[in-house]
Order: structure tokens, then sequence, then C-alpha cells
């Protein structure tokens, strides 16, 4: 059998039950009942009509149709095989019309039962059509024509409303089933369109679930409602740290978790989920899951869904195994605290022997003296870089009333060997005079560190150029290079504790990544802001910005460092 063959049978009504013999036997059975109610009419009443040849041909031939719709295997014959059922039904209904005496009136509407059976099997409608019509005539014309011979005009015209309304039946039928062919195609493809997106929607699922379960965090996803719609299988582990002894369905208060500190328990209402829920969004709040030595440090971050109308419709919340990380941080810690420690005490020897070779300026030359100074002020800073290591937060001030062109100065002249060696210019543009309150050491520091880093990365040469001026009471200041800059990813980091760029690290350009960082805490302690512009390849710029400190106008000359460097 052909798929062309395959699919014409399968929209055909009669393949719709299971099984094309069961089919044909039901469609032919209503037709025998009504066979089997007129016999015992007429074995109670007219027992003559069993003499008659035409009557008792009509029953055998009915019987016989009967076990054909039964016995024949039609799903083996040739498509449409069946269909000899409905047309040998004509000739049986015909004989058994023309058998029973009139015993029985309107025995012409068992016509019907072959017309709908062949008008509603979806094959050769015109045919079907055509052959009822042509039976109906038959079976009111042949009594006719039996009777009187050569019937009237009259005669032929007086039943033709019989085979017109056949003629109507079965093409109502035709149409309804044809209709209801087209309907069921249509269904059959949108039930084949959403069997296909189902598939294709389970096999999504499939791939998102392998993917969480796959990717090192957890993840939960949360409905409007607050229940838990996906949980992958990290954050079953990572949950599982949480769980309480002794309670088998623990509420979400009931769950061990705690600050940053591992101690203190985090307030029902302040944690991730329900935070999630309440529709917050945030990001890198950490956390500690469970106590002892199976508790887990957690980053946690949360992303609101909304639907089309723009309702909070759920959540979606990560959580960032960071023990590893933290433990890592707290060992760097422990190592910079102890090293720190164990820098003060030959520092603390250098500066007392500065202080003892200064003691007598007057027996030095003048030149070693100047090295001195600078070599006392460098200890001076470092002893202060060793305190910021040992505390990045305890930043203090000491405000007095500074020269800042002065402060450039001697940055740019600490500066000038690691300069020549880098072969890199320094240059300058400040006020003067250009006078602030702000601690001294400290903008010394940030100076030192940004001229520093300047330089640095600068190893093939450049401009490294220092600017100062006032914008009304505020100091401006800005270290510049032509060095090797910086992509996005490194200035979004710059400022992070310990954070040093990998073409810093390739091309190892010393360095702890600690000078950004304790800038920005100067700076802001002087209650001021610095901003970081760069690009790679072609340099990077630093602008800081001290309010409301500056004490003198904005008389505007450019101070010479050439006696300076040359002094250097």
């Amino acid at each position: 059998m052909t798929p062309s063959e395959s699919k014409s049978i399968t929209s055909s009504h009669f393949y719709r039950l299971q099984g094309l013999r069961r089919r044909v036997f039901l469609t032919q059975l209503p037709l025998s009942l009504l066979m089997v109610v007129s016999v015992i009419i007429a074995l109670a009443f007219y027992p003559q009509s069993f003499r008659e040849t035409l009557f008792v041909t009509s029953l055998v031939l009915h019987v016989l149709l009967l076990l054909a719709a039964i016995l024949v295997p039609w799903d083996r014959l040739p498509r449409g095989s069946f269909l000899i059922i409905p047309y040998l039904d004509f000739v049986a209904i015909g004989l058994f019309r023309g058998g029973n005496y009139q015993f029985l009136t309107a025995v012409g509407l068992m016509i019907f039962f072959p017309v709908f059976w062949l008008a509603a099997s979806g094959m050769a409608k015109r045919t079907a059509v055509s052959v009822s019509v042509v039976g109906a005539l038959l079976i009111v014309w042949v009594p006719i024509f039996a009777e009187s011979g050569t019937p009237t005009l009259e005669q032929l015209a007086k039943p033709l409303l019989f085979p017109l309304v056949v003629f109507a039946f079965a093409t109502t039928v035709a149409a309804v089933t044809n209709t209801m062919n087209v309907q069921r195609k249509t269904l059959q493809a949108k039930d084949r369109q959403l069997r296909d997106a189902l598939a294709a929607s389970q096999q999504r699922e499939r791939l998102l679930s392998t993917i969480l379960d796959t990717v090192a965090v957890g993840v939960v996803v949360v409905d409007a409602g607050g229940h838990d719609v996906l949980m992958n299988a990290t954050q079953n582990i990572l949950h599982s740290h949480a769980l309480p002894e002794g309670i088998a369905d623990p509420a979400e208060g009931d769950l061990l978790v705690f600050n940053q500190d591992g101690i203190t328990p985090v307030p029902t209402e302040e944690r991730p989920v329900l935070r999630a829920i309440h529709a917050e969004e945030f990001t890198n709040y950490q956390l500690w899951l469970g106590s002892g030595e199976t508790a887990r440090a957690v980053s946690t971050a949360s992303r609101v869904m909304v639907n089309e109308q723009g309702e909070f419709d759920g959540a979606v919340v990560a959580f960032h195994d960071i023990t590893d990380m933290m433990s890592a941080l707290s060992a760097k810690n422990d190592f910079v605290s102890n090293v720190s420690h164990e820098f003060r005490t030959p520092l603390t020897s250098i500066q007392g022997y500065l202080d003892m070779a200064l003691e007598e300026p007057a027996e030095l030359p003048p030149h070693v003296e100047k090295y001195l100074t600078i070599a006392v002020r460098n200890v001076d800073r470092l002893n202060s870089l060793v305190e910021d290591l040992l505390s990045t937060d305890s930043v203090t001030l000491n405000v007095a009333r500074v020269d800042v062109a002065q402060l450039v100065a001697d940055s740019l002249g600490t500066a000038a060997p690691v300069a020549h060696a880098n072969k890199v210019a320094l240059s300058t543009q400040v006020q003067a005079p250009l006078e602030a309150f702000v601690d001294a050491l400290r903008v010394g520091q940030v100076l030192d560190n940004l001229v520093s880093n300047a330089v640095k990365y600068s190893p093939d040469g450049g401009t490294v150029t220092v600017r100062a001026w006032a914008q009304g009471s505020d100091l401006w200041c800005e270290v510049k290079d032509t060095g090797m800059g910086m992509n996005s990813a490194d200035q979004a980091e710059a400022f992070t504790k310990f954070f040093r760029a990998k073409s810093a690290m390739q091309r190892s350009i010393p360095g702890i990544g600690l000078g950004l960082m304790i800038s920005k805490a100067i700076i802001s302690k002087h209650g001021g802001t610095i901003e970081l512009r760069s690009e790679r390849g072609l340099g990077t710029s630093l602008i800081f910005v001290l309010p409301g400190c500056v004490v003198t106008g904005p008389a505007t000359t450019a101070l010479d460092l050439t006696a300076v460097l040359s002094d250097s």
C-alpha cells in the first residue's frame, strides 16, 4: 500500500474505529436488525410471504451480507472493497420490497441505510450519490412496470419525490462527511503541531535541567506565589548544609543561615529566597549556610521575572559557593599581616639610623643631606603603607595648610630615578601659588602611588604629566601617562584590593595591587572622588578632586621641574 493510499484510508470515515472488519459489521448491523424485526412480523401475521421467491431470496442475501461483514478480512483486500456490501444492500432491499405483498409499509425507507453508508464513506462520492438515486428510482419504478406493463407519465411522476429526497439526503451526508474530514485533518495537523511543540518543550526542559545540574552554581526558581519551581543539583547539596538536625521538613526560619561572621542568624525576612519573593534584586549578598566544619560560605544574587503586563512573576536566586575563596582570602590576609609585622623592625632601625645621620646636618654635604631627607620621607611613607596593609580601613588624617606644588615636586623627585631608567619624561602643570588644607603625608602618598604606577606602566617609554589646579575651592589633580593602558575589564577591578592586571603580570611589572585601593580610601577620607580613564595601548588618566580645601587664588603659573629633576 502506497503512502498516499494510507493517507486516504486514514481520512476515511470507516477507518476511524479500531479494526475495519468490526466497523463494517457495525455499519451493516442496523439494517440486519430491521430485517429480523420484519421476519418476526411476517412469521406472526403473513407466513405466506415465505412462499415468495423474492422475499426468501432477499432474506438469504441479507444473511450472506451480514456474514461477509463479519468474516471477510476487509483490511487485507483492496481499498474500498467493503463497499460491495451497501451496493448489494440495494438489491436485497429491492427484492424484499417486491416480495412482501405490501404487508409492511415504507419498506423503501430502508434504502437510507446503504445510501448513508456510501455517502459517508468519503470515497467515490459522485458514484455513491448516483447509485443511491438510481437505486431509489428502481425501487419505486420496478413495481409500476411489473404491475401495468407500460406505465403512464403520471404513474412514473408520482413516486419521483422519494428519489429526490434520497438525492438530497446523499448529497447532504457527503457534504457533511467532507466537512468533518476537513475539520478532522485540521485537528490532526494541529495535534501533530502540539505534539511536536510538546516534544520540543520537553527536550528544552531536559536540556535546561542538564545544564543547570552541570554548572557549579546553585539555582532556585520561585513562582509569584513563593513556591519552588526548580532547584538544581548544586543547590540541593548547598541546601543540605543548612538543614537543622531533627527537623524533617524545616521552614525557612528554621534553616541554619548566618551572617558573614558565621555566628549571627540572618532574620527570616532578610534571607535570599524571601527577599527574592518580595521582588528584591541584589548581587553578592554573602552569608553562611550551616554551622561547624560543614558550613559553606555563599554569595547570592537575585533577579526578578515579570509577565507581559509587567507584574512580578517569580524570581531566580543563584547561590555561589565561595568557601574556598574566603579561606584563601583569610590565608592571604594572615600572610600580609605577618609580613607587615616583620617589616616594622627593619623599618624602625632604618628610620633610627637616618635620624641619627641627620642630627648634625651641618657636617653633611648638601646633596647627601637632601638624599637622606628623601630617604626619611619615603621611610615614613613605607611605614604608612605597612599600617595600611594591617588595616586599610583605619586611614586617619592630619589636616594642615600645604603647598600643593611642593607635594607634586616631591612625588616627581621620588619617581625620577625609575622614570629615567624607563625612559619616561616627567612634566607638570601646577598653579602657583596653590595651597590647600589637606593631609600632606596622605595626599603625597596618593601622588606617589599614581605617579609610580604611571611610570611603571610605561615600560617602553613615554610621558607622564601631573596637573594640579583649583576650581573654586576644589582641588583638582590629574596624573596622565601614555603607557600600556587598560581594557574595560581591568578598569572595573582597578580599585579592588590586591588586583593586578594580566598585562602587568605578563610583563613582570612589580606591585601588590594596593596602591589604587589605598589612594581611593585616602581621597574618600578627604570627602573627594577619584576617576580612572584608560584605553588599551593609549595610556591612562587618573583624576581626583578634593572639595572645599583650596585657600589660595587661582594665579596660574607653571612650576618648572628642571631643577628638581636634575637635583634628584
